[in-house]
């Protein structure tokens, strides 16, 4: 039954969406109950899915119609990135933020029974449907954002910076790995880095990640698991002076880590700085007078969050930076180090220049 829904819920919502969009709701006078939603409603759907399926002649051995419409697909999207959706279409926002508008008609808020009026924001984890005689546009309002979307949706891509491209090409570099969420390729972009996450990082665009995985001291920290690859990176970049702990026991390697601070990782691995500067208030202004840095970027590390997407933004331009006193950029360097080749750098994702 639930198969037969999913192929002809837009068909049905062209038939039922009309009382969603004839009623006055709002979160404080719902539209309709969550338990109209998965009672009465649903009944009325199942009822409706069968009568068109027996009117099609859709049942017993004849094959399903096309269920293109009734698949989720899963995307990483930009800012300004916009999803246009019409009657039956369903949003899911799993990651980010997001807004919808529309001239009439509805656009239901299933996950608590309620209509979202244009111009509002998307919940994260809530599902929207489009209601009869409706077109909708779902606009992405932050930096990156995964959306699930169902039905004969359009996407309309924005010219933002695309910190997406990014994080796939430092990928295909084996610079940026993804973590164990389970969407969005595990690239977590809309959330903080912390401080293991950034040590991670500035190993790797060392070209040291062998070494350190290969590490067998003891970490001098207690609140860094032993045993763990945590361990061996924390331990192998104390031990080379990388780094420093919060303390001589803790590292807080869950700790969120800002703009100047990763930035002075990127710093110490192209040479222009290293731990015994503990002074990171100029950390943007001599990134600036490295390379690594226009003036916009460290405005923008300034005044913004720091996210997973600003740290793959940095580390992707990073690549282009010479170290200090080689001659050599930091993508060459670690192409002569071994960490990517030349060709899997040029198979990469492409990623326009819009440096601020």
């Amino acid at each position: 039954m639930r198969r037969k829904i999913l192929i002809l819920l837009p068909l049905c919502l062209m038939a039922l969406a009309a009382v969603w969009a004839a009623a006055a709701g709002d979160a404080s006078d719902p539209l309709a109950s969550l338990s109209y939603l998965t009672g009465v409603f649903t009944n009325k759907v199942d009822a409706a899915v069968d009568d068109r399926l027996d009117r099609a002649n859709l049942t017993g051995n004849t094959p399903a119609a096309p269920v293109g419409a009734a698949s989720w697909t899963e995307s990483r999207l930009k800012r300004d990135d916009i999803l246009q959706a019409v009657t039956g279409d369903g949003v899911l926002l799993l990651a980010g933020s997001g807004q919808v508008s529309y001239a009439s008609g509805a656009v239901v808020d299933v996950t608590d029974g309620t209509v979202l009026s244009s111009g509002g924001s998307l919940a994260v984890r809530h599902r929207y449907l489009v209601a009869e005689d409706t077109a909708a546009d779902f606009t992405v309002t932050s930096k990156t954002a995964v959306v699930d979307w169902q039905g004969a949706c359009t996407l309309r891509e924005s010219i933002s910076v695309d910190y997406n491209a990014m994080a796939q090409a430092l990928k295909a570099m084996h610079l940026f790995q993804g973590s164990y969420t389970g969407y969005g390729q595990g690239f977590d972009l809309e959330v903080a880095p912390t401080r293991l996450q950034a040590l991670i990082m500035f190993i790797r665009v060392l070209g040291e990640e062998s070494e350190a995985l290969a590490w067998n001291g003891s970490c001098p920290f207690r609140d860094v698991q032993a045993g763990t690859n945590g361990a061996r990176y924390v331990g192998y970049a104390y031990e080379k002076g990388y780094t420093n702990g919060y303390s001589a026991t803790e590292f807080r390697p869950s700790s969120p880590v800002n703009a100047r601070q990763y930035t002075e990782f990127i710093l110490r691995a192209l040479g222009y700085s290293s731990a015994a500067n503990t002074d990171l208030s100029d950390a943007l202004a001599r990134a600036q007078s490295a390379g690594l840095l226009t003036e916009g970027e460290a405005a923008m590390l300034q005044r913004d969050p720091f996210l997973r997407a600003e740290l793959v933004y940095i580390s992707y331009y990073a690549l282009e930076v010479q170290v200090a006193g080689t001659g050599l950029t930091l993508a060459q360097r670690l192409m002569d180090k071994g960490v990517f080749t030349q060709f899997e750098r040029d198979a990469a994702p492409q990623v326009l220049n819009w440096r601020l």
